[in-house]
């Protein structure tokens, strides 16, 4: 059986080629760039045409001993030697098609649904095409499409079966790291690479088309390799964390980093000033059309769904695009996700156009937001006593969602997917004024931004490493610790006087508050 490297997985689409330029001098050039598998697809050929194209199309491929798949038709990869077949759901089976290839063909399957998916490892599948994850021209697939959030639970199926996956269905360089960052299991497992159509066939440059492409698979998979061989050898302790965020709060009154918040209303001012006070700045902008200009002078976002309307989704869905292009961490804050669809509808859809660095919320919003009924919420409130097993839901969900998730209440659970942290500290005052949620969101948009500063970042994705997680405990310690000291002031009379007092307690917080005060437990 032929060995077959799936990162750059070109599916052919003569259709998509600009005017004047030739189909066979865009294969080669897509091969010098970096495509490492070719699928020839012609819906619409007769068999005499379907046979010419691949047999040239197999010529240019054995130039650079890269192997040619053919779609559908066993006729024509036997009569041109291909080296594998791809078969949808809707086309002749996996035993059909074995009986009549020779023996070491490859043989891949389309697959949408989990139970696809199950049935081709079933039926002896190679490899298979999960998808379609974003819009695409090829297809009128609306129905079908899964996002990048859905290729890891769909890549499960795959774990300790061998068989490897690509990713289809509307993936561009734009996109791609999202994708790849979406497609890793629970385990660890990850995409073996992706297949594009238009990104490279539609390009009058295909060389460099697949360049960009091949060399964003070659990140991604040298960060994947990096953080899972981190996490295996990290051996963290209270003192060691203590210690990593007593810097940060020392360091973020020096560097002053800028944070984008696009927040409730309700709270933006009171948000602004709390930012100010931990020494940082914020920038308060809703406009779309400042999206783009605004992600390459900040060094954090915040979205806070909290009193979002429908014209300001665009500038939310904006917001993070950039943020992820120019490699800036985001926190999402899904205020009151579970009490309508129009909440629900937007927070997957931000989810799945762009991976956030920290995801913050109470029980009732991240069991919303899991798809599980086991704690309920009223409003932005949780109702109920909460999760019976919190470490191993925020565990769950920080690997499902592929970032560090920060869950609040009477105790706060914060968890990289790997490691857990529980923290005792706040005061009920807290919890009676509007929007103190809200307030950790600037916090902890703060405190990535600064974990960020001096730090080389050379990759091609969005920002999620160690840095969240520790930011994450730094900015829940900062409001929390500040609360319990602000409530033994003598200023302090109620929730009237709190905010003020919770403010100037903030502006004068040192590390030695944070080391002194820190109740914090590693699961």
């Amino acid at each position: 059986m032929v060995e077959i490297d799936y990162s750059v997985y070109l599916v052919t689409g003569r259709n998509f080629l600009p005017p004047g330029k030739d189909y066979l001098d865009s294969l080669e050039e897509s091969l010098q760039g970096g495509v490492t598998v070719v699928q020839v697809r012609e819906k619409d050929a007769d068999t005499g045409e379907f046979i010419e194209i691949a047999r040239k199309s197999k010529e240019v491929c054995d130039k650079y001993n890269v192997p040619l798949i053919i779609n559908d038709r066993v006729d024509v990869a036997l009569v041109v030697g291909a080296a594998g077949l791809h078969i949808g759901q809707d086309d002749m089976d996996i035993a059909q098609a074995r009986k009549l290839l020779p023996p070491g063909t490859i043989i891949g399957v389309s697959c949408n649904k989990i139970e696809e998916l199950e049935a081709a490892v079933k039926a002896g599948a190679d490899y298979v095409g999960i998808g379609t994850v974003w819009p695409t021209q090829t297809k009128d697939v609306a129905h079908r499409i899964i996002g990048p959030r859905g290729i890891g639970e769909r890549l499960k199926v795959l774990d300790g079966t061998g068989v490897k996956a690509v990713a289809i269905g509307g993936i561009k360089s734009t996109n791609l790291w999202r994708t790849l960052h979406g497609g890793v299991t629970t385990t660890g497992s990850a995409l073996d690479g992706v297949a594009v159509v238009s990104e490279i066939m539609g390009s009058p440059e295909p060389k460099s088309a697949a360049e960009k492409l091949s060399s964003i698979v070659k990140a991604f998979k040298k960060e994947h390799a990096r953080v899972t061989e981190l996490r295996a050898s990290q051996r963290l302790t209270k003192e060691s964390i203590i210690g990593q965020v007593a810097e940060l709060v020392k360091k973020i009154r020096d560097v002053n980093p800028l944070v984008h918040q696009i927040t409730n209303h309700v709270v933006a001012t009171q948000s602004a000033n709390v930012t100010l006070a931990i020494g940082a700045s914020p920038i308060m902008a809703t406009e779309p059309a400042e999206m783009e200009d605004l992600s390459k002078i900040a060094n954090a976002l915040l979205v806070n769904i909290g009193t979002m309307v429908s014209s300001g989704v665009e500038g939310a869905r904006l917001a993070g695009v950039c943020a992820n292009k120019y490699r800036k961490p985001i926190v999402f804050d899904p205020v009151g996700v579970g009490a309508s669809a129009f909440r629900r509808n937007n927070a997957n859809g931000f989810l799945n156009q762009w991976q956030a660095s920290i995801i913050k919320g109470n029980a009732g919003e991240l069991a919303a937001l899991a798809g599980t009924t086991e704690v309920l919420s009223k409003g932005v409130d949780s109702v109920g006593s909460g999760f019976k097993d919190p470490v191993s839901f925020v565990r769950n969900l920080a690997r499902k969602e592929r970032c560090v998730i920060v869950l609040t209440g009477h105790t706060d659970y914060i968890s990289d997917g790997n490691t857990v942290v529980s923290l005792s500290n706040g005061h009920p005052a807290l919890g009676q004024i509007t929007g103190s949620g809200c307030i950790l969101g600037s916090c902890l948009a703060s405190y990535c931004a600064t974990a960020l500063q001096g730090k080389e970042v050379d990759l091609q994705g969005p920002i999620v490493d160690d840095t969240s997680f520790v930011a994450a405990i730094a900015g829940t310690l900062v409001l929390t610790v500040a609360a319990e000291i602000a409530t033994k002031k003598d200023e302090f009379k109620g929730p009237g006087t709190f905010l003020s007092v919770l403010i100037d307690t903030l502006s004068t917080l040192k590390a030695e508050d944070i080391v002194e005060n820190a109740k914090l437990t590693i699961h």
